[in-house]
């Protein structure tokens, strides 16, 4: 290894050390950790310090640190929580911020502000689905009602993005993509079966006994299917995040309750604790802080873009949730799911090695997207207050006990709704 890519790991793991620490010291700010990877990365990077620089070894910790953000959040997709009206009305949240996002496309590539109104469509639809899951679960917010309907939002601005660039940016065209496609969804369904049936006694017993020794075999089987499915996807030309979330969701249906509470935290402290870091920050090493000054149509275009976010991605929330949700939490979900980075990040690397984003509208999409990390989940957890998986139970008893539906939420009382 060269010397300067040794140097460089070592300043990208210090800062993965800080940023934690330094989410700690300012707690009242609430800022998340990523955000502050992304920030120290920016301060380390060729742009403004210089300590560290990327490499083709930085580069491919980072990109599998992207595949295991996106398996981690394929993982917590609960379906059996979701399906229903979570799913349902997540993925028409979704189709609608796309119908409103490509409009808007449309019409900034008619002005010459855009060189794709495919491409500035999609990235208005992405939602953080990833980033946001630490927080959901540190607040216990993840197994409520509000959490299943975020989640579900979530992975539809994820997933749907996903679908779209995958279709649409393929390098065939897109009947010829829509076919790889269904093949590759034919060969994670036929291996998601396999991963569903019932497991034999002994291969429970090996499974369980490698988990406490130096093996770690479930750990080194999940892999491999990590590995399996964006090699799969690669090889059918497909988006290589489509295969990291696909392998999330078999993974879920593989592993067993009683085998998620030894192998997940292991799984987890693999991804949050080395990869996804690595990816976080080597992002804000990429990012060209310089041009925000030398360029103050780069501040405006990113105030722009940040606008929007909450427009074509947010706003539907307040519209589809209806009766579904109280005022308060259809704010506070509009904002959430609202928040966009890590699919931004590919939308704009896609943008720019095709040749189809101007370099300003780059800089400023990625700004926005941080932008967007630090403001919108303060301001929807802030209007959302403190709700935990037992104020949802208990609210749920109080709906039963006053004879409510579940149409309606027991906090309508503080935040009518005047149907404004």
């Amino acid at each position: 290894m060269p010397t300067s890519t040794a140097i460089s790991l070592m300043v990208i793991a210090f800062i993965a050390v800080l940023a934690p620490i330094s989410a700690e010291l300012l707690w009242r700010f609430r800022i998340p950790s990523i955000l502050i990877e992304i920030l120290l990365g920016i301060l380390i990077g060729p742009s403004l310090l210089g300590w560290a620089h990327t490499d083709s070894v930085i580069n491919g910790l980072s990109g599998i640190g992207l595949c295991f953000l996106f398996f981690l959040a394929g993982f917590e997709i609960n379906f059996s929580q979701l399906k229903g009206a979570p799913i349902i009305r997540g993925g028409a949240g979704w189709l609608v911020s796309l119908i409103l996002g490509l409009g808007l496309g449309g019409i900034l590539l008619w002005s010459g502000y855009v060189l794709s109104s495919l491409l500035i469509g999609l990235a208005l639809t992405t939602t953080a689905i990833g980033t946001l899951m630490p927080i959901l679960k540190d607040r216990e917010i993840l197994h409520t009602k509000f959490g299943s309907f975020l989640t579900a939002a979530g992975a539809a601005g994820e997933f749907g993005p996903i679908l779209a660039i995958t279709i649409l940016l393929g390098t065939e065209s897109a009947g010829i993509q829509t076919l790889l496609l269904v093949g590759f969804i034919v060969i994670a369904v036929l291996i998601a079966l396999i991963a569903s049936r019932p497991q034999p006694p002994k291969v429970i017993d090996t499974l369980q006994k490698h988990l406490s020794t130096s093996t770690q075999l479930p750990v080194r089987i999940i892999i491999l299917l990590i590995v399996a499915m964006v090699a799969i996807a690669s090889k059918f030309g497909l988006e290589l995040l489509l295969g990291a979330f696909v392998s999330g969701l078999i993974a879920r249906l593989a592993i067993r309750p009683a085998q998620s509470e030894l192998l997940v935290p292991k799984l987890e402290a693999v991804g949050f604790g080395f990869f996804i870091p690595i990816f976080f920050i080597v992002s804000g090493m990429k990012f060209d802080a310089q041009s925000l000054w030398k360029d103050p149509n780069t501040i405006i275009h990113a105030l722009f873009f940040f606008g929007l976010f909450i427009i074509i991605r947010g706003a539907p929330a307040l519209f589809l949730y209806r009766k579904i949700l109280s005022v308060r939490e259809r704010f506070a979900l509009g904002f959430l799911q609202a928040t966009a980075l890590p699919m931004l990040v590919v939308i704009v690397e896609i943008g720019i090695s095709t040749h189809h984003m101007k370099q300003i509208n780059a800089t400023a999409l990625v700004a926005a997207g941080m932008l967007s990390v630090l403001v919108f989940p303060l301001i929807g957890f802030g209007i959302l207050g403190k709700t935990s998986a037992r104020d949802d139970d208990s609210t749920s008893r109080a709906n039963k006990k006053l004879g409510l539906g579940q149409e309606m939420t027991f906090g309508d009382d503080l935040f009518p709704d005047t149907g404004a």
